[in-house]
C-alpha cells in the first residue's frame, strides 16, 4: 500500500520519459492504466527486446484502442472523468487533433492533472521540432559542461533529459498538481520540458559559473573531473575506482590511506597544480587491484566506490542489504524508490501485454456491458 494508493493514472502510451514517469507512480501504489495503441511487435513505448524487458513499463495495465474507430474517443473521455491524472508525451498538437487535449478532458473532469512530457515545451520556436535528450540538454547548457578537458562533449547516457529532466519532473509535478487539486477542487495542465527539467538540474552550476568559481571550460573544475580529489581511476587489473574527497578532513585521509605524503599534496585547492597531482594518483591507483583498494578504503570517509557494472551493481552487499534491486520473472531491475516508513512501494507486475487488460479494465472504469460489446463492434476494441 504504497503512497499514492487510490490514485488513478491515465496513461497514452509513449516514448521516453513518461512510460517512466508512470513507472515510478506505479511503484509507489497509484493505480496506472496505460492506452496503448492497437498494434503487433514490440511495445511503442518499449525497447524491442520483448515486453518483460521493458522494466519501466512495469505495474500498469494495458486497453489497446484503435483511437480512429467511432467511441474510442469518447471512451478514453469517459476514463478521464474518473482519473486523477492524465499523463501523455506526445508532440504539441497530436492530443488536441485526437479530440483528446486539455479542454475536452477537463471539462469531462474538471479536477483533473493533465500532464504534458515533451522535449521542447508546449511553446516557443522549437516546440513542434523532432528531438532527443542528447538536443535538450545541449540546449540548457547540460551537455557541454559533461566530459573530460580538451575533448568534445561526452552524452550522459540519457539520465539528465529523458529521466531526471523529464520524467522526474513530470512526476514531481503531477503529484504537486494533485495536491493543489485537494485544496481548490480544480484540476491544471503541467507542462513538462526536458529543456527546462535539465536547465533546473544546473541551478548549482549556474549559480558557480555566475560566481566565478566554475569556468566554461569542461573537465577543469571541481565536480567535473579536473580535481584530482574527484575522478575515477583505472587499477591494476584494468577495472575502476571513484574517489570524491572534496572535504578537508577526507582529503586527508586519502592521502593516509593512498600513501600521498610529498608537499605538493599540501594546497589541495591550487587548480594549476591538479593536473601533476591527477597523473600522480593514476600511477597510484595502478599499484593495486580494485578489490585491494576496497579492502583499504570502502566504508572509510575517504568518499570512495568501486565503479561497478550493470551485472555487478545488484550484487555488492551493500545494495542487497538494502534491497536496491529486485527481481521480477526472471528480470533483474532497480527496485521501488524512495522508501517509506509506513506506506513502502511495490512492483505491482511486470510489464502487460498490449491490450492484455482491455475489457476487465472498461468495466471496472465504468463502462457497462452493452458499451463494450459496441466497442468491439466498431472494432475499438
Amino acid at each position: 500500500m504504497g503512497p499514492l494508493t487510490g490514485f488513478k493514472i491515465l496513461e497514452f502510451a509513449g516514448l521516453g520519459p513518461a512510460p517512466h514517469c508512470c513507472m515510478l507512480l506505479s511503484d509507489l501504489g497509484a493505480e496506472v492504466i496505460t492506452i496503448d495503441r492497437q498494434t503487433q511487435g514490440k511495445h511503442p513505448s518499449g525497447t524491442g527486446v520483448g515486453n518483460r524487458f521493458d522494466v519501466w513499463k512495469r505495474g500498469r495495465k494495458s486497453v489497446a484502442l484503435n483511437l480512429k474507430a467511432p467511441g474510442a474517443v469518447e471512451t478514453c473521455l469517459k476514463l478521464a472523468e474518473t482519473a486523477d491524472a492524465l499523463v501523455e508525451g506526445f508532440r504539441p498538437g497530436v492530443m488536441e487533433r485526437l479530440g483528446l487535449g486539455p479542454e475536452p478532458c477537463l471539462r469531462a473532469n474538471p479536477k483533473l492533472v493533465y500532464g504534458r512530457m515533451t522535449g521542447w515545451g508546449q511553446t516557443g520556436p522549437l516546440s513542434g521540432a523532432a528531438g532527443h535528450d542528447i538536443n535538450y540538454i545541449a540546449l540548457s547548457g547540460a551537455l557541454h559542461s559533461i566530459g573530460r578537458a580538451g575533448e568534445k562533449p561526452v552524452p550522459p547516457l540519457n539520465l539528465v533529459g529523458d529521466f531526471g529532466g523529464g520524467s522526474l519532473y513530470l512526476a514531481f509535478g503531477l503529484v504537486s498538481a494533485l495536491l493543489e487539486t485537494k485544496g481548490s477542487g480544480k484540476g491544471q495542465v503541467v507542462d513538462v520540458a526536458m529543456t527546462d527539467g535539465s536547465a533546473s538540474l544546473m541551478s548549482m552550476f549556474y549559480g558557480l559559473r555566475g560566481a566565478g568559481v566554475m569556468d566554461g571550460a569542461r573537465g577543469t573544475n571541481l565536480l567535473d573531473g579536473g580535481a584530482p580529489f574527484y575522478d575515477t581511476y583505472e587499477t591494476a587489473d584494468g577495472k575502476w575506482v571513484a574517489i570524491g574527497s572534496l572535504e578537508p578532513q577526507f582529503y586527508a585521509l586519502l592521502r593516509d590511506k593512498a600513501g600521498l605524503a610529498e608537499d605538493i599534496w599540501d594546497h589541495q585547492m591550487e587548480a594549476q597544480n591538479w593536473p601533476a597531482l591527477k597523473e600522480k594518483l593514476e600511477d597510484v591507483f595502478k599499484t593495486k587491484t580494485r578489490d585491494e583498494w576496497c579492502a583499504l578504503m570502502e566504508g572509510s570517509d575517504v568518499c570512495f566506490a568501486p565503479v561497478l557494472s550493470i551485472e555487478e551493481a545488484p550484487l555488492h552487499p551493500h545494495n542487497v542489504a538494502r534491497g536496491t534491486f529486485t527481481e521480477v520473472e526472471g528480470v533483474t531491475q532497480p527496485a521501488p524508490a524512495p522508501r517509506f516508513s509506513r506506506t513502502p512501494g511495490i512492483v505491482q507486475g511486470p510489464p502487460p501485454e498490449i491490450g492484455a487488460d482491455t475489457v476487465q479494465v472498461l468495466n471496472q472504469w465504468g463502462l457497462s456491458e452493452q458499451e463494450i460489446e459496441t466497442l468491439k463492434e466498431s472494432q475499438a476494441i
